[in-house]
C-alpha cells in the first residue's frame, strides 16, 4: 500500500484541506472515497484503507474543516464556519471526488460516509445525484424532525450567550449525553463508541479525536440532519445509485437500529431501487474498529465488490 498526502483549497475560501489516498501495489479497479464522523480525522482509516487497497481498491479522503489537519492558522478546532457552512464541507467532498476521478479516470467510484459523514455523505447524494456509483452510510441515523428543531434552537441561544465558535455544555450534553447511558455503568464518557476498549482508549488519548465540537458545528450538523431527511430533498438523488446502509445494533447514533431502519424506508419510500441494510448484534457506533473489524470489512469490501463491472 502506497501513502500520497497533499492539500487542496476549501471551498469556505480561507482553509487548505489535507487529503490523503490509499493506493494498492497494482492496478486500480475501483475508488472508495471516506467522509469521516465528528471529532476525529482521515488517517484513523488506515488499517480499513490496507484492506482494501490489497483487493485494488484506491481509497481516498480528507479530513473535514476544522477536523485533523484542516484547520486554518488562527482557526478554531471542530468548527465548520458561520451559518450555512455544511454546503463548504460538502462540496469539498465533490471537490475531492473531482481530483480522484482526474487520478483515477474511468472506474467504478464509491462513498463511504461514518457517523457525521453519513449525514454529510447523504446532503452530497442529493446535491451531486450521480457523481458516484454506490454509496455505504455506516453509523448513520434519523432524528425526529421536532428534536432537530428543538437542537437547534438550543443551539441558537448558546451561539449568542457564548459565541458559535466555542462548545456549549449544555449543547453537548443534549448530543451525546443520553448516548452513554445505554451502557451505565459508565468506565468512560465514550463507552459508547465500542465495545473494544482499546479503541475506546485510542480514540480519548489522540490528540486528532475528541473533544468538544463548537455550537456552530452542532447547529449546521442538525441543519444538514434536517435537509436530508426532507422526503423532496431524497427525490432530488439519482434513485438508480445502490445505497448500502450498515451500522450496529447496539449505535445510539442509529437509535439502537431503529434510526437506521426509518432511514433506509425513507430512501426507499423516495423511489430508491437498491438499498440494503446490515445491522450487526452487539456492536456499537465504530463497527470498523471493534474486534470483529476484518468481518465488517470483508463485508463492505464484498458488497463494493458486487457494484463493481467485470472488466472486458
Amino acid at each position: 500500500m502506497v501513502l500520497r498526502e497533499f492539500t487542496f483549497p476549501s471551498a469556505d475560501g480561507s482553509t487548505d484541506i489535507h487529503a490523503v489516498e490509499w493506493l494498492p501495489e497494482g492496478e486500480v479497479r475501483a475508488v472508495l472515497q471516506i467522509s469521516h464522523g465528528v471529532a476525529e480525522y482521515i488517517l484513523r482509516y488506515a488499517p480499513f484503507a490496507r484492506y482494501l487497497t490489497e483487493r485494488g481498491f484506491a481509497v481516498v479522503g480528507h479530513d473535514h474543516l476544522g477536523h485533523g489537519a484542516s484547520v486554518r492558522p488562527g482557526g478554531k478546532r471542530l468548527y465548520f464556519g458561520q451559518k450555512g457552512s455544511w454546503a463548504y464541507v460538502t462540496q469539498d467532498i465533490y471537490t475531492r471526488r473531482q481530483l480522484a476521478g482526474k487520478d483515477f479516470p474511468g472506474v467504478p467510484y464509491f462513498l463511504l460516509g461514518h457517523s457525521m459523514g453519513s449525514f454529510l455523505a447523504r446532503t452530497y447524494l442529493i446535491r451531486y445525484p450521480g457523481t458516484v456509483d454506490a454509496a455505504v452510510l455506516m453509523g448513520t441515523g434519523q432524528m425526529p424532525p421536532a428534536l432537530v428543531k428543538g437542537g437547534l434552537a438550543v443551539a441558537k441561544v448558546e451561539a449568542a450567550r457564548l459565541g458559535e465558535e466555542n462548545p456549549s455544555p449544555l449543547v453537548e450534553k443534549l448530543a451525546f449525553g443520553a448516548y452513554n447511558k445505554l451502557f451505565a455503568p459508565n468506565r468512560t464518557a465514550f463507552d459508547w463508541l465500542s465495545v473494544n476498549e482499546e479503541n475506546v482508549d485510542s480514540y480519548i488519548a489522540h490528540p486528532l479525536c475528541g473533544g468538544s465540537p463548537s455550537i456552530g458545528l452542532f447547529r449546521e450538523m442538525l441543519g444538514g440532519i434536517a435537509f436530508i431527511t426532507k422526503a423532496e430533498n431524497l427525490k432530488r438523488m439519482n434513485l438508480n445509485t445502490p445505497i448500502l446502509f450498515i451500522s450496529g445494533e447496539m449505535d445510539p447514533v442509529g437509535d439502537c437500529g431503529k434510526g437506521v431502519k426509518r432511514a433506509c424506508e425513507s430512501f426507499r419510500k423516495a423511489g430508491v431501487r437498491d438499498v440494503s441494510i446490515r445491522l450487526y448484534p452487539g456492536l456499537r457506533h465504530e463497527i470498523l474498529n471493534e474486534d470483529c473489524r476484518e468481518d465488517v470489512y470483508g463485508d463492505i469490501g464484498s458488497w463494493l465488490t458486487a457494484k463493481t463491472p467485470v472488466a472486458p
